[in-house]
């Protein structure tokens, strides 16, 4: 048992920690304490007894406003990536919307055109269909007429019947 009466500074110096730490240290071991001639504190410790390894010193940050400010900056360039892809997201779906309306434009159109010419071909066989009522034409028979007319009207609706399968 080798006890030594040391000061603070003294203790701090052996166990490499600041003088601080040691006064701390004395009081949470209760280690004893008296005073010497000058007035300085002294302790006696056991250092047989006494396992004391410090813990290791947290490096201080030079700047606490500028490392606040870089985690503020990590935090949205990870808030602007998540939104980033949110709107992307979002784009994808108006993107696919905007197709499909372009396709149904397209149907749109093309059912426009066939109606326009369905609306023709109806116009042409109702005028067929009027010739044959009133069962004359300049120039030949009402009989041989008529079968004129009728070979018209049936080659109106052949001929409307491809147009509308296109």
């Amino acid at each position: 048992m080798c006890v030594a009466l040391l000061t603070y500074a003294d203790l701090s110096a052996r166990l490499n920690i600041s003088r601080e730490a040691a006064r701390s240290l004395a009081r949470r071991r209760r280690l004893p304490r008296s005073r010497s001639d000058d007035g300085k504190a002294l302790v006696s410790v056991d250092f047989s007894e006494l396992r004391y390894v410090p813990r290791p010193r947290r490096g201080r940050q030079a700047d606490p406003v500028a490392a606040s400010m870089a985690k503020i900056e990590a935090f949205k360039a990870v808030a602007f990536k998540a939104e980033v892809a949110r709107l992307e997201a979002v784009a994808t779906g108006y993107r696919s919307d905007f197709e499909r309306a372009d396709r149904l434009a397209v149907e749109l159109l093309q059912a426009a055109a066939e109606t326009t010419a369905a609306n023709a071909w109806a116009a042409r066989l109702e005028d067929e269909v009027a010739a044959l009522r009133t069962g004359r034409r300049a120039g030949g028979a009402i009989a041989g007429q008529a079968a004129l007319q009728l070979g018209h009207l049936a080659a109106a609706i052949v001929d409307g019947d491809r147009a509308a399968r296109r």
